[in-house]
Parts: structure tokens; sequence; C-alpha cells
């Protein structure tokens, strides 16, 4: 699917076939494009919990006030990140020249050290990229999605094992929608959000 339509077509979908099964190769082709979604530094701070267990799936919709598509979809995907990611940056620059590793690397660590909100901040900016990644990814593979943010992430942390000093951003349910999404609701004007060169005078 071109771009522009699979932008255009994607919807938030609430309800899915539950017979529908995803396999493992779409599973990783999937989160393979995700994981070319950029991030600061190149830092790779998202980490993903991709899920498909019935039963973890039901947790899931317990801890989401059992709403149906996150037992519904084929494909349910935690989206976490590492606050710690900053650490030993040497690694995802690598394969950079020595020159621009000498460069990089020692400004990373710095950077976040010592300041939670910048670090949280980038986690979430990292998560919010690779989230629309994935959305549009699974729309041009013949999928439907929903991103979520309605549930307990306490209840989540717990099901899923999350590690200490990683958060969790959303979570998106995949798979084939049973019925289409609602009529869009209503757009803001493009006047109203769209301004060149900076916000009009009052």
């Amino acid at each position: 699917m071109e771009t522009i339509n699979a932008i255009r077509e994607r919807r938030s979908v609430k309800h899915f076939n539950p017979e529908h099964r995803i396999c493992d190769a779409e599973i990783q082709q999937l989160l393979d494009v995700a994981l070319l979604s950029p991030t600061s530094f190149n830092m790779q701070n998202w980490r993903f919990v991709a899920v498909t267990d019935g039963k973890k799936k039901e947790a899931l919709r317990s801890a989401a006030w059992d709403q149906a598509q996150v037992s519904e979809a084929s494909l349910v995907i935690l989206l976490c990140a590492n606050l710690d990611a900053h650490c030993n940056a040497e690694r995802y620059w690598k394969n950079a020249s020595e020159a621009v590793q000498k460069i990089i690397v020692p400004m990373i660590a710095p950077f976040y050290a010592d300041n939670a909100q910048l670090q949280r901040d980038e986690a979430m900016r990292s998560i919010g990229i690779a989230s629309q990644t994935i959305m549009l990814a699974a729309k041009a593979m013949g999928y439907d999605s929903c991103p979520m943010i309605g549930f307990d992430p306490t209840q989540v942390a717990k099901i899923i094992d999350l590690p200490d000093r990683h958060v969790i951003g959303l979570m998106i349910t995949v798979g084939k929608a049973l019925k289409p999404a609602n009529p869009r609701p209503g757009q803001l004007p493009y006047e109203e959000v769209v301004h060149r060169d900076g916000f009009p005078q009052t």
C-alpha cells in the first residue's frame, strides 16, 4: 500500500476477528520495520512486548477495563522504553567511523544524566514515533490497529514483567477488523492547527 493511502486509511478499530491468527513471520516483519523508527542519538530506547498468548491477552484485557479489542485482536504490542538507554552509548555507534564516535558518544550520557524528566520525555518521544510506524506498517500489511492508553500501567507492568527503570507508553492492538471504525468524529480546521513561521499574533 502506498504510504499516503496508508495514513489516510489507518483508523482506530475497536472490533477484531477473534478467530484470526497472526503468524510469527508477520510479527517479525512488523517489528523489524518498527526497529527502523528514529530515536535521539540512535539510542533505540524502545522495547516492544508482542503478546499473542490467549491467557496473557485476557489478563491485559482485565487491566484495560475489559476493552474487548485487547483479547480479540490477533496481536497486542506493549510499547515500552528503557530509561537508562543513554548509558553504554558506544554500542549505538559501533558502525560509525572512529571520528564520528569520538564526537557523538561522549555527548550522550551527560545529556541525559541526572535529568529524570528528559529521560522520560525521550522515552515517550521514541515510543510515539515507533507507534505510528507500527500502525502504518500494519495497515500496509493488510491489518488494522488501535492505539490505547486506557489501561492500568501498574497492573500491565506486572503482567509483562516490566524491568526496573522501564516505562510503558501505550498499547497497540493489531488484527483483522470485524467491522469498520466509526466515522471520524470531527477534525479541527487546517487553519486552526497549522501556522506558517510561528503562531499568529493576537
